[in-house]
């Protein structure tokens, strides 16, 4: 199977959870709005040319005839094609109902710069993502990773599900990579305090696959039009 992923081709974001996942896989798939006529052909889906069931945004994923929006729902697919999930019924909704947490997590880390509106600039609500960002640095940083400690402790470890290795651990690689790039600070402070998920991030940058793909061309850098963005004065 040769996978097209459909997201923007300027910005790591959500789509980068579905990158990793193919990456570490050495799934074959082209990621189509970084070529030429890519970003029309994703628009074109988008609105519905052709298919009575549009994605409403990207990511989204197709496989064969199959198109695949939301990144949880993308990966629960991709989950057991690349080894990344067992195929039992009860570990695989325990795995989805992780990587929906994650999404939860990813929606407050995007608050932080832009708490009243995606629709104005970060300058134009620069007082409210400072008080946002402190909220979420002092409760929901530490509740969110602290959660994940637990889950790791409980399984055995080294990872969500003990010895093997999922695309929920891949995302957790990407969250601790996106906050330590928009929050330096405050991570090495809260860090301390989640070994286990640190232990994940550590792992999983040492896997081949995600070894060459961090490595290469393909991986954007981070920036301040992602999801995770680096503004000083909001890593108290």
């Amino acid at each position: 199977m040769r996978y097209t992923l459909y997201y923007w081709p300027s910005i790591q974001g959500r789509g980068e959870f579905v990158r990793l996942a193919l990456e570490d896989a050495g799934a074959a798939y082209d990621d189509v709005a970084r070529g030429t006529g890519g970003m029309d052909r994703m628009m074109a889906m988008m609105k519905g040319e052709g298919d009575k069931r549009p994605p409403f945004a990207p990511p989204f994923l197709k496989a064969g005839k199959l198109v695949i929006a939301q990144v949880a729902n993308i990966l629960f697919y991709l989950g057991p094609r690349l080894k990344l999930s067992p195929r039992d019924e009860t570990n695989r909704l325990w795995l989805h109902q992780l990587q929906l947490t994650v999404t939860d997590f990813v929606k407050e880390v995007h608050d932080t710069h832009h708490p009243v509106s995606t629709g104005q600039y970060y300058e134009d609500q620069k007082p409210e993502a400072k008080k946002y960002a402190e909220g979420f640095l002092k409760d929901r940083v530490p509740k969110y990773l602290g959660y994940f400690e637990k889950i790791i402790d409980k399984s055995g470890g080294p990872y969500v599900l003990g010895r093997k290795m999922s695309y929920v651990d891949l995302s957790l690689f990407q969250v601790i990579e996106g906050l330590r790039y928009a929050f330096p600070k405050a991570m090495t402070r809260i860090e301390r305090k989640v070994p286990n998920v640190v232990g994940v991030h550590d792992r999983v940058a040492k896997r081949p696959g995600i070894k060459k793909y961090l490595a290469s061309k393909r991986r954007i850098a981070f920036n301040e039009d992602g999801i995770f963005r680096h503004y000083p004065e909001l890593d108290e």
